[in-house]
């Protein structure tokens, strides 16, 4: 490629926070979807948001997030709920902004975009401040990554170019945001989840991984940090005996990778396997037929749209629970916190076909698409 067309390209800026991986991922999905498909004409640029903001509030913001939702649940939940409050929420938002716009202005000056999209609601007034400040008159994006259940922290500023996830969300609006502000798409994957494997080809991923092809498998997989009670239920799963293999991801959990190592060791019988942070979730997925999981957003749609039944142990209260209602007033799943329930029902979509397959019956009748192209075009096309 010349100095010419790469001089030529228009950047898009998408502005995320690594507060969980659920800002990043549609980030990252975008940028992929312009790299492989208006590589000549876009060039995507990811920018964390907190590159050079203070420590403390960067610290704070990052850290805590991660060490409240594995540790302390009901802080987070409370501080969710706090925020709620339109004076304590600008609050937030102004000190975030403060800590922020100096560094976000720098980078809008210096990479010249020709658009913008904003993936965190905490980057929302320091994006629209050094915009302003710069005096440019660019389209300015907010894609919203809750899909069901956001936080209103999104909405306090009632003048951006939303995009949402689910026709509920936009009735929830409807008496706050113009709708024409409200644009709905399909939540937003990495494109490789727009199609399943082929069943054909499902047997010799299953051998190449390390598993009997005629088995059936069950995925416990938690994300980054893994999952709570992940020993617990990696035990429970193994005493079940149903007859299934059997992959737990740890993430970055390191107590979780050590125990369920493990056990792994002391139920030789059980074909279990074990894994750290991986970059096959996809495939893992693919091979897989019941998943336990947490509420997160991006890891539910990835199951549903891959036609696997997720089984729900754990969620964050407010933010994850319309995740959890659209699975089960769709019966697309399960959700159970005790544990000894799940790996009793876990046993039973394993084991009756029946019932499994009223289950994926119900998935495959929704028909969900992956957005990632639709949002992408969106972007592109809009000015």
């Amino acid at each position: 490629m010349n100095k010419n067309m790469i001089k030529n390209k228009r950047k898009y800026l998408l502005f995320y926070l690594k507060t969980g991986g659920g800002h990043f991922a549609p980030a990252s999905s975008l940028a992929n979807y312009f790299k492989r498909h208006h590589s000549a004409g876009v060039e995507p640029v990811l920018i964390d948001g907190f590159t050079r903001t203070n420590r403390i509030v960067k610290n704070l913001i990052e850290e805590g997030y991660r060490n409240l939702q594995s540790k302390a649940k009901w802080a987070y939940e409370a501080l969710y709920a706090f925020n709620k409050i339109s004076l304590f929420a600008r609050t937030s938002c102004f000190i975030v902004s403060k800590s922020s716009v100096k560094f976000i202005k720098e980078k809008i000056a210096e990479e010249k975009p020709e658009k913008i999209i904003i993936l965190h609601f905490f980057l929302i007034e320091p994006v629209y401040e050094a915009v302003k400040k710069l005096k440019l008159s660019i389209p300015v994006f907010t894609i919203v990554t809750d899909p069901y259940t956001a936080h209103p922290m999104w909405f306090l500023r009632k003048d951006q170019r939303f995009i949402i996830f689910s026709e509920k969300l936009k009735r929830a609006l409807s008496q706050r945001i113009p709708p024409d502000r409200l644009n709905v798409f399909p939540f937003i994957l990495e494109e490789k989840f727009s199609q399943p494997i082929p069943a054909s080809a499902i047997r010799r991923l299953k051998v190449e991984m390390g598993f009997d092809p005629g088995n059936k498998i069950i995925l416990i997989l938690g994300g980054g940090d893994g999952i709570p009670h992940g020993r617990t239920i990696l035990e429970r799963t193994i005493a079940s005996k149903s007859g299934a293999g059997i992959a737990v991801v740890a993430g970055k959990n390191r107590s979780l990778y050590a125990a369920a190592k493990k056990l792994k060791e002391k139920h030789p019988d059980v074909p279990v396997k074990v894994y750290e942070f991986i970059s096959f979730v996809y495939e893992l997925l693919n091979i897989s037929d019941v998943v336990i999981t947490k509420g997160g957003a991006s890891t539910i749609m990835e199951i549903l749209i891959l036609n696997k039944i997720p089984v729900v142990n754990n969620f964050i209260w407010e933010q994850e629970k319309g995740n959890i209602d659209f699975v089960e007033e769709n019966e697309l799943g399960i959700f159970e916190r005790d544990i000894s329930a799940i790996t009793e029902a876990v046993g039973r979509l394993i084991n009756d076909d029946e019932y499994y397959g009223k289950f994926i019956n119900n998935i495959k009748r929704l028909g969900m698409k992956n957005g990632v192209a639709d949002v992408a075009e969106f972007l592109f096309k809009t000015e």
